[in-house]
């Protein structure tokens, strides 16, 4: 049976009006997501992982955004091109986001538990009353402790973790066909890390809800990705199933990541760091954005931008390293490596979280 797809992103090209100039921050960004799977984005800070899934929400502000072109799929409709009032129907209900500061997300006017309730009211045909009890069992279902009581307080009387529980709260409320979560564990102990991952995977498995994973920790990419899109520069320069991008990258860009993440095995002092910064969006490079982090680059990489190649039906790449004429380059030795290596680091930080130690016991 043919996996059904859920949302498709087409082409999409984003820039900003800046006081410096325009930033080209997402450039032809291409992908898919499949009913019930998990897509992680990985990539630095600035690479457009935040940006092209807002576009997704429409939640860039308009004052300064310029979609350059591109579509985006949902239901046999492009939701760019939808009335706001349209996309209030869509959006917290069908397409739900978790936002990585709970602080600035939540109202600090408004107690937690009507914020959860919120978008039941708005979304779903009930009263206030079965509202407020759907929140409470959300309350519960995220481990926030004492709900009824906690219902009525305000986001201020919360900590890091409770004020994003309370986020993933919202987010599940209407139960929706898409889950974006932007880094929604940044402000969690690794242990409640954990217990959220494991939570986003049951609604996953219960409803058949996609969801959009976007991280810095190829761990959490271990334990949750079906697939996996690598960006940089505002393109996807690499997409794979989750094994294929571990076992196989062929991105020079995807190396660097993987063998800058530190494994159990690794001598932290010998860390692999990838060198230089990331390209000003001012002002794109020519050719490959990667080139001149790159210890790999051809000649062709500072002069013509890179074609996609296909790699298996499932993994593609944005490198001239896989065109015929290229020279085979054998990806480093600390690359290749095995996912379980990240899942076993992940476990192993959850384990000294809980017990008050270090990775290194201390």
């Amino acid at each position: 049976m043919e996996e059904t797809t859920v949302l498709e992103v087409k082409d999409l090209a984003i820039s900003f009006q800046t006081f410096e100039g325009v930033v080209k921050a997402v450039r032809g960004v291409e992908f898919m997501l499949k009913k019930g799977e998990t897509l992680a984005i990985v990539g630095e800070s600035g690479s457009g992982k935040s940006v092209s899934t807002k576009a997704i929400n429409r939640l860039l502000p308009e004052k300064n955004t310029l979609i350059e072109r591109g579509e985006v799929l949902f239901e046999g409709q492009d939701l760019l091109k939808l009335s706001e009032k349209d996309m209030q129907g869509i959006r917290g209900n069908d397409i739900a986001m978790i936002f990585q500061d709970p602080m600035t997300s939540l109202n600090p006017t408004m107690t937690v538990g009507k914020q959860i309730a919120e978008p039941i009211i708005a979304h779903k045909n009930v009263s206030k009353e079965e509202a407020k009890e759907k929140a409470l069992e959300l309350m519960d279902l995220v481990g926030i402790h004492h709900p009824k009581k906690s219902y009525k307080n305000y986001p201020h009387q919360f900590s890091g973790g409770m004020r994003q529980r309370v986020m993933i709260a919202i987010a599940l409320a209407c139960e929706p066909k898409i889950l974006i979560a932007d880094e929604p564990t940044t402000a969690l102990d690794v242990t409640i890390q954990a217990q959220i991952l494991d939570l986003m995977n049951k609604l996953k498995d219960e409803l058949d809800t996609s969801i959009i994973f976007i991280t810095h920790d190829l761990g959490v990419v271990a334990q949750m990705a079906d697939r996996v899109a690598v960006m940089y520069a505002g393109q996807i320069v690499e997409i794979g199933t989750a094994d294929e991008i571990f076992y196989n990258p062929m991105h020079p860009y995807t190396w660097g990541l993987l063998a800058s993440m530190p494994t159990l095995d690794v001598d932290q002092k010998n860390l692999y760091t990838i060198p230089g910064s990331p390209p000003n969006l001012l002002h794109p490079p020519v050719g490959d954005a990667f080139a001149a982090r790159n210890d790999y680059a051809l000649a062709i990489d500072f002069q013509q931008e890179p074609e996609v190649f296909k790699v298996t039906d499932t993994h593609y790449a944005k490198t001239w390293l896989l065109h015929p004429d290229a020279p085979d380059v054998t990806p480093p030795l600390k690359v290749v490596r095995r996912k379980e290596k990240y899942e076993a680091l992940f476990s192993v930080k959850m384990y000294a979280n809980s017990t008050g130690g270090g990775i290194n016991g201390g």
